[in-house]
């Protein structure tokens, strides 16, 4: 029986709960709670104090936006929460939960972004984290534009924003900004000098909005293309559109369905990941279970998640 057992610790709890255990002998890793990543001075302040005073000597950035204190002798466990809550600091959870969902800048501050990721991030943090999904963890990521910083496609549910350019061309002057801007090759200058627009090229960006000096071309409809399936681990896969032009308030609803669809359909499967079920029930499924609560927002098809093969170094959809 190991030190812990004898001692009464159940490590699965504790991982459930934040805890994560290291080589070290009592030794644990101890994952605080930072949605989006976004940290106040007064908060960082405080958690560098109470870990001081803990003993802890470093911090570990996570590639999740998590602060963890490491080395945290488990003795010390209920003085350190105390500690940090009462500086508004929580601990994070693990295990077959919600987890905490990451998030770039968004328009809050980055001028490529075209959805406000912060406030959704902070939205879904409050109302689904640590909700348990019966199988496995759930991340959820944020990206507020194309560039996909937080990469919607690693993650059980990604949300990138876009919006779909609308072009007045009574205001345009001709200039061909936008079809400089245009990447993709969806705006091209016609032979009357005006903008020609291929849709089917869009990937939603909006640079062409950005470089326009006269305002001819603005937002017709905005809101966030969803990727869901994607994971990393062993067996990484990429995640798929699932919901195109998702509005922010309808966030946490649609995380929601996604849930009520993964527990229902991964009953008696053990540890399986969004992805996997997606793999083994196919995209139709999720689709049709999505459509019923989003018919304006999902496709009537999309891929399944696709398998990245590490041995031979390219893509592969079983």
């Amino acid at each position: 029986m190991s030190d812990q057992k004898k001692k009464g610790v159940d490590l699965e709890n504790l991982k459930t709960g934040g805890f994560i255990k290291e080589r070290g002998k009592d030794l644990f890793t101890v994952r605080l709670r930072v949605p989006g990543g976004k940290l106040e001075v007064s908060r960082m302040k405080h958690i560098a104090e109470t870990a001081e005073k803990h003993g802890v000597e470093s911090v570990h950035l996570s590639v999740r936006q998590s602060l963890e204190l490491t080395h945290v002798n488990y003795r010390k466990f209920d003085g350190l929460v105390a500690d940090l809550e009462a500086g508004g600091q929580k601990v994070a959870s693990c295990g077959a939960r919600v987890r905490v969902p990451t998030a770039c800048g968004g328009c809050a501050y980055n001028p490529n972004g075209l959805m406000d990721t912060q406030a959704s991030a902070q939205e879904v943090d409050s109302r689904l984290f640590g909700t348990a999904t019966g199988h496995h963890k759930l991340k959820v990521s944020f990206s507020g534009c194309p560039i996909d910083c937080f990469k919607s496609y690693l993650n059980d549910v990604g949300f990138q924003g876009v919006v779909d350019p609308s072009l007045e061309l009574e205001s345009c002057i001709s200039c061909g900004l936008c079809a400089k801007s245009c990447h993709s090759g969806a705006i091209e200058m016609g032979d009357d000098n005006k903008p020609v627009f291929h849709a089917e090229n869009c990937i939603y960006c909006g640079d062409c909005i950005k470089a326009c000096p006269t305002e001819a071309w603005t937002a017709g409809r905005s809101g966030y293309l969803v990727r869901i399936g994607g994971k990393g681990g062993h067996n990484p896969m990429l995640g798929t559109m699932f919901a195109l032009f998702l509005p922010a308030e309808r966030v946490v609803e649609f995380i929601e369905q996604v849930l009520v669809w993964y527990q229902e359909k991964g009953t008696g499967l053990g540890r399986t990941r969004v992805g996997t079920l997606i793999e083994k029930e196919g995209a139709d499924s999720l689709l049709e279970h999505l459509r019923g609560a989003f018919p304006e927002y999902v496709p009537h098809s999309t891929l399944p998640p696709q398998i990245i093969n590490t041995q031979v170094g390219k893509f592969a959809s079983r």
